[in-house]
């Protein structure tokens, strides 16, 4: 990898990849997207990717409210989406990138004036996969459930759009959001408000997010079990039963999506078990495609993101691979060893002290 060469030079190859969607063709623009994401995943998380965040948000927000070419807007999207997952460091940053996704996906909630723009299917389908991936970050801060209704509720709607991608794209955010407990109200804490009068709004909110979850239940019901019909592409369709059918046991039994795949020799395997982690592997495989490999076996960033400890010892050659094998055995027989040692000492100074 060029990690060394890119962190020196990481600044220089912003300015110029920034430069390029500006004023660049759309061909330029796209892959200067492109160069940026990679750009950040091979920097890592740091002050690094955070600032090659902060630098190119401006520009890759103005091709998504300008509604440029929909390969540039595609690009932009991606582009956002792995910035951000890498660099950002706070909720609030996150939230920004969602809000510019959201305001693609759903042009109503947005602040454009005038006549409201409706994305086409690959930008829409594009849109939502690079706001669910980003989505799977916010795991781990406080979530406002209250506000989640209305995005939940249109996310509810694509489940019927003539376009398979779209209806795929969000079934995974809605698969993602009942991982996130974002349908959750509990009735016992919502079923007053402030007032303590009963069948407040909370109230009715508890009973609005139980209609909705029944409503995804049996979407993701009838898509699973679609017929083709003359002329459906079988592939797809395939793809759409099981995507669906794996939400629908999630959602009525809690059986979580597993997925394995060798990374390299016999021992490094990337396992998923969760929404989450099948989310962030797709779009990673997707947006790397060929290279996702190389960057799983030697790229820091993805081996802590899916807690890969790679081999480094099936790299080498068979004689190089004696020698490091030899080396291990050695290092954990020495630190045996010296716990050994220290916990004789221990004992011996526990002795002393009675």
């Amino acid at each position: 990898m060029l990690g060394g060469l890119v962190e020196n030079k990481y600044a220089t190859l912003l300015s110029l990849f920034n430069t390029s969607i500006k004023k660049g063709s759309t061909k330029e623009a796209c892959l200067a997207s492109r160069a940026i994401g990679l750009l950040s995943i091979t920097l890592g998380a740091g002050s690094s990717s955070h600032e090659t965040m902060v630098e190119s948000h401006p520009q890759l927000s103005k091709v998504l409210q300008t509604w440029s070419d929909a390969s540039k807007m595609i690009s932009a999207l991606d582009c956002l989406a792995v910035v951000t997952f890498v660099g950002a460091t706070d909720l609030a940053e996150t939230e920004v990138s969602l809000k510019a996704m959201w305001d693609v996906i759903h042009p109503k909630s947005g602040s454009n004036v005038g006549t409201v723009r409706k994305p086409r299917p690959p930008v829409l389908a594009a849109a939502l996969s690079a706001w669910t991936f980003l989505l799977t970050t916010i795991g781990s801060w406080r979530i406002n459930t209250d506000s989640w209704k209305e995005p939940i509720a249109f996310l509810s709607t694509l489940l019927g759009a003539e376009d398979r991608a779209v209806r795929m794209a969000a079934g995974e955010a809605l698969a993602l959001c009942f991982e996130l407990n974002l349908l959750d109200i509990s009735p016992s804490e919502d079923a007053d408000d402030d007032t303590g009068v009963p069948g407040s709004s909370k109230g009715k909110l508890f009973l609005d997010m139980q209609a909705l979850k029944a409503k995804i239940a049996g979407l993701a019901s009838n898509l699973s079990a679609e017929a083709g019909g003359k002329g459906a592409d079988k592939k797809n369709l395939s793809d759409q039963r099981d995507l669906f059918q794996r939400i629908l046991d999630f959602v009525k039994y809690g059986e979580c999506p597993e997925e394995s795949m060798k990374i390299a020799g016999k021992r490094d395997v990337l396992r998923v078990a969760s929404w989450s982690e099948l989310i962030q592997l797709n779009f990673f495989k997707r947006f790397l495609g060929r290279g996702f490999l190389k960057h799983v076996q030697d790229n820091g960033l993805l081996q802590d993101i899916f807690n890969i400890k790679a081999d480094k010892a099936e790299t080498l050659s068979s004689n190089d691979k004696k020698i490091f094998r030899s080396g291990e055995e050695k290092g954990r027989a020495l630190k045996l060893n010296k716990d050994r040692r220290l916990a004789q000492e221990r004992k011996n100074a526990g002795m002393f002290d009675e």
